[in-house]
Formats: C-alpha cells, structure tokens, sequence
C-alpha cells in the first residue's frame, strides 16, 4: 500500500468540506525513554449534528489506530480511529474537568491504550483514568 495514500485523503476530505479542517495527526514523542503519544483534538464543524448511540468496546486499542479525538463531555473523549470508527473513552467519574482543547498525551509501553490501565494527560500535566471504551454508532431516528 502507497503510505502517501491515506494524507491524500484526507487532504482531499479538507477540500470537499471547504477547508475546514487541518491536516492533524497523532505524534509519537520520546521523552527521558519514555513513549507518549500526543492525540490531537479536533474542534467540532457546522455539520447537522449526529445522535449517537454506544455498544460494548474494545479492552484497548493499538495506538496506530489513532488518528484523532473529540471532546464528548466532561468525563469522557472520542478517539476517531484510522479505519474510520469512533471509540468513547470514559474517564473515571472523580476526575476533575480538564482542560483537552489543545489535544492531549497518552502513555504507553506496549503501543496499546487500554481502559482500567492507562491515562490521559492535558498538557498541564493534570491527568485521568480510562474506564472504559464505547463503540460509538450512528443511532437511527
């Protein structure tokens, strides 16, 4: 498979929504031998909004998957995944509300995210648990 293929996509999906978008992406960082993943937040368009409904989700998810998240509410994020899925992460209920706007920093030793294990982390350092995962699905109205 062409590895440039998938950036053309979404450069194109940019320019049929009117360039709307940037070009964002997750971004692997080392720092002190440690693996962090830097998760872009993706600010909500003028699009009809989608009801969605949620199933059982996965234990984790392998961090190449991830392309980019979205803010859900205050205990909780949507990863958008590659394979074009949307996962919600549910964050444990005594977090504080954070501050994830400017995207945030995942921790990982094995290249998976999973819930009951793994955090995020807003750039200030301030962090949560993941819960749980959700598979999000378009509801039927």
């Amino acid at each position: 498979m062409n590895p440039l293929r998938p950036m053309w996509l979404v450069i194109l999906l940019g320019l049929a929504l009117g360039g709307q978008y940037s070009v964002v992406s997750v971004t692997r960082l080392i720092v002190q031998g440690e693996v962090l993943w830097r998760v872009p937040v993706i600010a909500p368009h003028d699009a009809p909004t989608i009801r969605w409904g949620s199933r059982k989700g996965p234990k984790c998810i392998a961090t190449e998957m991830l392309a980019a998240a979205a803010l859900a509410d205050d205990n909780s994020v949507d990863f958008l995944l590659r394979d074009r899925r949307r996962m919600r992460a549910q964050l444990d209920s005594d977090c504080p509300t954070l501050d994830f706007y400017g995207g945030f920093y995942l921790q990982s030793d094995d290249a998976q995210v999973c819930a009951k294990r793994d955090e995020i982390r807003n750039r200030m350092g301030a962090s949560c648990r993941i819960n749980q995962f959700r598979l999000m699905v378009p509801s039927v109205r």
